[in-house]
């Protein structure tokens, strides 16, 4: 059952997760991440699997969002307050207004979502993506490719930080995150498994996204904009791939290049 209490003063230690928002390791110790804005709120509450720890908002929006606050099994407290205020407890300009905390769930077993996905399988690793943004947009973007789990490597950024969880724009509560401590190590594991490991490599020569094997089981596998993929990850890999371009063009933003590759995977399955 949900609780609707005005907020009366900045200080009250239940509103800490909104005042440490720019301090994310606080909330990584915490099991808990931030849901910014209309839709990624929205789809928090919708997903029953997904605990809730509160909700903030104004209050020209409580009613629209009162049913699906009224569906919750759990109890959490709704705070109201007007934008200006929010705005201040925060320490950013909210354009929407409408935040809540969430608990991250137990990180899903890679052997368990193996064996609960059809075949054939697709995954995506990212390796070495920092930048939290550029994170949750490839997880959205393999959850709109139907890809069956994201791989997370341990140089990436968390895809429970507020702007990736924005980012993703709520995908990242429908798509399996498995967080690795060594990619490699994951990979290898896959591959002894029987699943195809492809790499995206804008450096490789004569050897382009069409001639990547993407039928059967696979990984793509995704590197940094800077520095691509690591060189030990890349020693995995069963290939590397590179989507052609001109000489003028060094590389596509990685969440760009995701998505080329996803829509050739599905090409080359019948599914595009």
């Amino acid at each position: 059952m949900f609780q609707l209490r005005k907020i009366a003063s900045f200080d009250e230690p239940e509103l800490a997760p909104y005042r440490s928002m720019r301090r994310p390791t606080e909330h990584a110790k915490q099991g808990i991440f931030v849901a910014e804005g209309d839709k990624v709120v929205q789809r928090l509450l919708q997903d029953q699997r997904f605990g809730i720890v509160s909700v903030v908002l104004p209050p020209d929006r409580v009613e629209e969002f009162t049913p699906l606050f009224a569906a919750r099994k759990e109890d959490f407290e709704v705070f109201v307050a007007e934008r200006s205020f929010l705005n201040e407890l925060v320490g950013f300009h909210l354009y929407q207004g409408v935040l809540a905390i969430g608990k991250i769930p137990a990180p899903p077993a890679l052997a368990t979502v193996i064996a609960n996905s059809p075949r054939p399988l697709l995954l995506c690793a990212a390796d070495g993506l920092t930048n939290s943004e550029n994170v949750g947009a490839l997880v959205r973007n393999c959850a709109a490719f139907g890809t069956h789990a994201v791989l997370i490597g341990e140089t990436c950024a968390s895809p429970w930080l507020r702007r990736a969880v924005r980012s993703s724009m709520g995908t990242v509560f429908q798509l399996p995150v498995v967080e690795t401590t060594s990619l490699a190590t994951t990979l290898r594991e896959l591959r002894a498994s029987g699943v195809h490991i492809v790499a995206a490599d804008a450096h490789v020569d004569g050897h382009t996204l069409t001639q990547g094997k993407f039928t059967g089981d696979c990984c793509l596998v995704m590197g940094s904009e800077g520095t691509g993929i690591r060189p030990e990850i890349l020693e995995v890999c069963d290939e590397a791939v590179a989507i052609p371009m001109p000489p003028t063009v060094d590389s596509l933003n990685v969440t760009s290049a995701t998505s080329v590759f996803l829509y050739e995977a599905n090409r080359q399955r019948g599914l595009m």
